[in-house]
């Protein structure tokens, strides 16, 4: 099956707070001997129905930002590539190293802290409403996150909402990281005209907290 180099710059871009690329830093240590991780995506949908196996390469030589390496992994559903494949590739397409990364720190609080949002801010992809309870646990935020077009009957159903981590919704929109570290209970709501949260004063948390 044929296939090609997904870029991992791309797909960060995409997703900045859940797609970790390694830092610039790190990219500049690489050097032969070392492994990378590259997305070789394939022209059909594989077997397992998804789209592309990730897989480790070794480099063998380096030019710049261009690199030739060999394929150290045994493909399972892309039969074109065999182990110890030579692989030519470019910096833009390496989604992982076996380096250390003093960045990646910053990636892992993104995955690892939780959030709560509703089913309808996962489809529609925007927010426009946030609330800020007890934290429950050591990765919990406290943060529950609404589209604003839920009604009382949907947010009265648990089924509704799930957790995801942080960084899903810093994807929509970074512009809440100011927010985040507020006290509980708070409360925020997007400005029409400006498209910027304002903090919610008179919000109800008598009524809130009588009906959880």
């Amino acid at each position: 099956m044929a296939w090609t180099l997904d870029s991992a710059v791309e797909r960060h871009k995409e997703a900045p707070y859940t797609f970790y690329i390694p830092s610039d830093e790190v990219l500049d240590r690489l050097q032969a001997g070392d492994l990378v991780k590259l997305i070789f995506m394939a022209e059909e949908t594989l077997d397992n129905g998804c789209e592309a196996e990730r897989m480790w390469v070794k480099i063998v030589e380096r030019d710049a930002s261009d690199f030739r390496g060999e394929l150290v992994n045994h493909p399972v559903y892309l039969n074109s590539l065999q182990y110890g494949d030579m692989i030519r590739f470019n910096a833009v397409h390496i989604c992982s190293t076996q380096l250390e990364d003093p960045h990646a720190k910053e990636m892992d609080d993104y995955y690892n802290y939780k959030v709560i949002v509703s089913k309808d801010v996962l489809e529609r992809e925007q927010f426009n409403f946030m609330m800020k309870d007890e934290p429950n646990n050591e990765h919990d935020t406290g943060w529950t996150f609404f589209s604003g077009y839920e009604d009382d009957d949907y947010n009265a159903d648990s089924t509704n909402f799930q957790v995801v981590s942080l960084g899903v919704v810093l994807n929509m929109d970074d512009s809440i990281i100011p927010y985040l570290d507020a006290e509980p209970p708070s409360a925020y709501e997007r400005d029409v005209e400006s498209g910027k949260f304002v903090f919610v004063e008179d919000y109800d948390w008598d009524a809130y907290y009588s009906e959880s």
